[in-house]
């Protein structure tokens, strides 16, 4: 479970999202409404977990296959 008001590592904020790194990082760069990453140090680049919530809480649902019929 993610705590908000934490920052939370790439790995942990995709499955958060229920999405691939690769997307994450896809979405990071080609999104202007992401969240964007903050780099800690040169190795270290964590997300804003309450950030996260509020992008994930106000996108548009996703049309499934089944729901279109």
């Amino acid at each position: 479970m993610v705590q908000l008001n934490s920052s939370i590592r790439p790995k942990a904020a995709a499955e958060y999202l229920g999405i691939s790194p690769a997307t994450l990082w896809r979405w990071a760069k080609k999104r202007s409404d992401f969240p964007k990453a903050r780099k800690l140090s040169s190795r270290c680049t964590v997300f804003d977990a309450t950030e996260l919530k509020n992008w994930r809480d106000a996108a548009p649902p996703v049309h499934r296959p089944e729901q279109l019929h």
